[in-house]
């Protein structure tokens, strides 16, 4: 079970303290406080580590859109159900149309992976898989609401992206513009979902027990990203690759 965000004894009677709640989740939860992120966007992996990330993350986004159909059957509402849908044409493409997948096989192969390994998922952190399959159970067993809250940290995203895009550019000589794509595109459409999804909890969670609800669904999700970097750090930057994982070559 997940631990209550919020502090003993605290009441959320408004939208307006349920957003605040939400916003101090992210600045005191969310990934880009874990120290894998300052070292990747540092400078401080080699291609190797690099390589590692890129693939097990691969993992993360190849799902979202499978995550994000199992939302859609949630709502019996069609205006929901439509307003939601362009979030798997985002990272699925459509005929003739680039999605986020796409764009992130473009990294890992930029960095030397081939793509059918990395499409296998044969090589990557079982904590990836683990957290990555419990986030898409989340969102079919919680209530609706508790599904949509958990995409909120889209709302923290966009400065993340942006110090990737000029960390990693800016220290990896194995790094270009046009594998950073996925990054880049997604300075627009985080702010866009997310956005939506604020509003709809604030709009749609009327008691404090909703509020405190959405809180939690948050809270998970940071859960889910945070531990992927845990294994991650485990793995190879304090060198204990579990057996069957990726070992690079550097």
């Amino acid at each position: 079970m997940t631990a209550s965000a919020l502090g003993k004894g605290v009441v959320l009677n408004s939208a307006e303290e349920l957003e605040a709640a939400l916003r101090h989740i992210g600045q005191t939860r969310y990934h880009n406080l874990h120290p894998f992120h300052g070292l990747l966007h540092g400078g401080k992996l080699n291609k190797g580590q690099v390589q590692a990330w890129a693939l097990n993350r691969y993992y993360y986004q190849s799902t979202i859109p499978i995550k994000d159909a199992v939302v859609i059957s949630r709502f019996c509402d069609r205006a929901t159900r439509i307003e939601w849908r362009h979030r798997i044409e985002d990272h699925d493409g459509n005929i003739g149309t680039e999605g986020g997948i796409e764009r992130w096989l473009k990294l890992t192969e930029g960095l030397g992976l081939d793509s059918d390994y990395v499409e296998s998922a044969v090589g990557i952190l079982p904590a990836t898989r683990f957290a990555v399959e419990a986030y898409v159970h989340f969102v079919r067993d919680k209530t609706p609401l508790e599904a949509i809250a958990s995409s909120l940290t889209e709302l923290f995203a966009p400065n993340l992206h942006e110090e990737r895009i000029s960390g990693m550019l800016a220290h990896y000589n194995f790094v270009n513009p046009d594998i950073m794509s996925y990054f880049s595109r997604r300075l627009t459409q985080a702010p866009r979902d997310a956005n939506f999804a604020l509003d709809y909890v604030k709009t749609h969670a009327h008691t404090p027990a909703e509020r405190e609800a959405v809180c939690n669904a948050l809270l998970f999700k940071t859960n889910v990203l945070w531990v992927q970097l845990d294994a991650l750090y485990h793995a190879y930057v304090d060198g204990h690759v579990p057996p069957g994982a990726f070992v690079p070559k550097e």
